[in-house]
C-alpha cells in the first residue's frame, strides 16, 4: 500500500426532504407469433393485475400511515418571533401508539409535534427515541387499537421491482399515493437537511421518486403491502432520484424500542473511510475494499476512541478492517450495515490488515 492522503471521493449530495415515487405505466411487449389482438389483451390483463395489486397494497397500508405536523416559535434577526411549521409522514409500528418516522422530521427538541391519523384524529406526540446511526425516530401518541404496518424484508428487493410510497405530500395532501420502481440498491449518500446539517447514509434504496416535500418518514411498500423502506431524501440535481432507508437496517432499532423503550446500537469505537476502487486508485492502494481506520478533520475526531471496544482489542489508526464476524466489508455491504447484525455486548471476530499483514482480534461490542 502506498502513501494514503485520506482524500474521500465525492458522494451524491441530496436534500433530506422526502422520497415519493413517480407513477408510470409502460407497455408490455411479448415476442411471440400470436395475433396482435391476443398480445393486446395480454398487455391489458397484466396492467389490470398490477393495478389490482397496487390497490390492495394501498388499502392494507394506508390506515397505518400518519401525518406529522411540527410547530416552533423562532426569533428572527430583527428580534421578532414567528411560528415555523413543518410537515412529514410516519407509520404505526405498535397498536398502542408508537410511530416510526425520519429523525430529520423531528430534529428540533423545542418544537411541538402533532400526529394526524388516517381517519383524521389528531394527537399530541412526544419523541421517544432518535437513532444515532440512521435517519430514524420513534414518536408516541396516546392512542390504542391502531392498525399496524407489516414489515417486509428489504434484503429481497430487486432492481425494477414495483414499489409504492405513501405520504403527506407538500405538507398539504395527506395520504398521497405514488408508484415507481427500485432503481438502485446499496447507495451511499450525504443528506443535507433544511438547517444545513449533513448526515451520511449508507446502503440506502434508490427509487424513481417524485419531488414531494412532506413525504419524509413515510413507508416505501412492496406489492404485498409490506414496508421495505422509509422514504428519506431526494437528489436535488435530478427529478427522478429518491432514496429510502432499508427497513432491515432499522428493524433492530424498532424492536429495541418496542422491547425496552430506547434505541440501542452496537459500537465499535472507530472513525473510518470506506475503501472503494476509486479511493484505492486515488491513494495508490492495493486493497480495493474495506474500512480504513482514520481520524476526522479536527484533532478531537480521533481514529480510535480511547478505551472503546476497538482500542481495547488493539485496533489502531491506519488499520484496514476487511471483515466483521466472517462477513467481508464491500461497497455493497458496509461496516455499519454488517454491525447491525449484532447487539451491544456481542463478541465478534474482526479481521484487518496492518503493514501488509492480515490479523484478527476479538472485539466485544459496546453500546451507542
Amino acid at each position: 500500500m502506498g502513501n494514503v492522503n485520506f482524500k474521500q471521493w465525492s458522494v451524491v449530495i441530496v436534500v433530506a426532504l422526502i422520497a415519493g415515487v413517480l407513477s408510470g405505466w409502460g407497455t408490455v411487449w411479448y415476442l411471440s407469433s400470436e395475433k396482435p389482438e391476443t398480445v393486446f389483451n395480454r398487455t391489458e390483463s397484466v396492467t389490470l393485475n398490477e393495478d389490482s395489486a397496487i390497490i390492495h397494497a394501498v388499502e392494507k397500508v394506508l390506515p397505518s400511515v400518519v401525518s406529522i405536523i411540527s410547530s416552533e416559535n423562532v426569533r428572527n434577526i430583527f428580534g421578532g418571533v414567528f411560528e415555523q411549521r413543518g410537515a412529514g409522514t410516519g407509520f404505526v409500528i405498535s397498536s398502542n401508539g408508537l410511530i416510526a418516522t425520519n429523525k430529520h422530521v423531528v430534529e428540533s427538541d423545542r418544537a411541538d409535534y402533532r400526529v394526524i391519523t388516517y381517519n383524521g384524529d389528531s394527537f399530541d406526540a412526544e419523541i421517544v427515541a432518535k437513532d444515532p446511526l440512521a435517519d430514524l425516530a420513534i414518536l408516541k401518541i396516546k392512542a390504542k387499537d391502531l392498525p399496524v404496518v407489516e414489515l417486509g424484508n428489504s434484503d429481497e428487493v430487486v432492481l425494477g421491482q414495483r414499489v409504492i410510497a405513501i405520504g403527506n405530500a407538500l405538507g398539504e395532501y395527506q395520504n398521497s399515493v405514488t408508484t415507481g420502481i427500485i432503481s438502485g440498491i446499496g447507495r451511499t449518500i450525504t443528506a443535507i437537511n433544511q438547517a444545513g446539517q449533513q448526515e451520511r447514509l449508507e446502503d440506502v434504496i434508490q427509487t424513481d421518486a417524485a419531488i414531494n416535500p412532506g413525504n419524509s418518514g413515510g413507508p416505501l411498500v412492496n406489492l404485498a403491502g409490506q414496508v421495505v423502506g422509509i422514504n428519506t431524501a431526494i437528489d436535488n440535481q435530478g427529478r427522478l432520484v429518491g432514496f429510502a432507508i432499508p427497513i432491515n437496517s432499522v428493524q433492530s432499532a424498532i424492536e429495541s424500542v418496542l422491547k425496552s423503550g430506547e434505541i440501542t446500537r452496537p459500537r465499535l469505537g472507530i472513525r473510518y473511510i470506506p475503501i472503494t476502487k476509486e479511493f484505492a486508485a486515488l491513494n495508490n492502494m492495493d486493497i480495493v475494499q474495506g474500512a480504513l481506520v482514520a481520524r476526522g478533520e479536527t484533532e478531537a475526531e480521533l481514529a480510535v476512541q480511547p478505551g472503546g471496544p476497538a482500542d481495547l482489542a488493539g485496533i489502531k489508526e491506519g488499520d484496514i478492517i476487511i471483515s466483521i464476524g466472517g462477513e467481508e466489508i464491500t461497497e455493497a455491504r458496509s461496516l455499519i450495515a454488517i454491525l447491525q447484525n449484532f447487539k451491544p455486548g456481542d463478541s465478534v471476530q474482526v479481521k484487518f490488515i496492518r503493514e501488509g499483514k492480515e490479523r484478527q482480534v476479538t472485539v466485544r461490542l459496546g453500546k451507542l
